[in-house]
């Protein structure tokens, strides 16, 4: 599936929740990202996931701060491989095979920047909260 139907499918609803699992969600991201300015790539993610989880009846399981701190990883390996939006110098398979972290759903990388307790907050389930490690 190409980027372009994979947001398309998610946008307009296409996506089933039984086939939607972690390293989806992070394809997803990354394609907002090729397509999208940083901005805009964040708001629209953002507000598609929040459609998908309130369409499965759990609008309650949408996370502000791992759907933000995952989208801005995301945008930061891009970079760092010199991806733009403009000239995509990765595929999603070249930029999955190098940041297999990213795509460890229990104990991932968010395991490095945030303590527990802060991601297991309400707070940080509304609005994006910063990394938190070592305090």
């Amino acid at each position: 599936m190409t980027g372009d139907e994979l947001i398309r499918d998610f946008e307009d609803g296409s996506t089933t929740a039984a086939t939607f699992h972690h390293a989806d969600h992070v394809r997803l991201a990354f394609e907002y990202l090729c397509h999208y300015s940083a901005l805009e790539a964040l708001e629209r993610f953002s507000d598609a996931l929040k459609r998908f989880a309130a369409a499965q009846d759990k609008a309650d399981r949408y996370h502000e701060t791992i759907t933000w701190a995952y989208l801005l990883l995301i945008r930061e390996r891009m970079a760092r491989a010199g991806h733009s939006r403009d000239g995509h110098a990765q595929t999603w398979e070249e930029f999955a095979e190098r940041n297999a972290d990213l795509l460890v759903w229990k104990g991932g990388v968010l395991m490095t920047l945030y303590q527990q307790e802060t991601l297991d907050s309400e707070l940080a389930r509304r609005v994006f909260v910063l990394p938190d490690y070592g305090k």
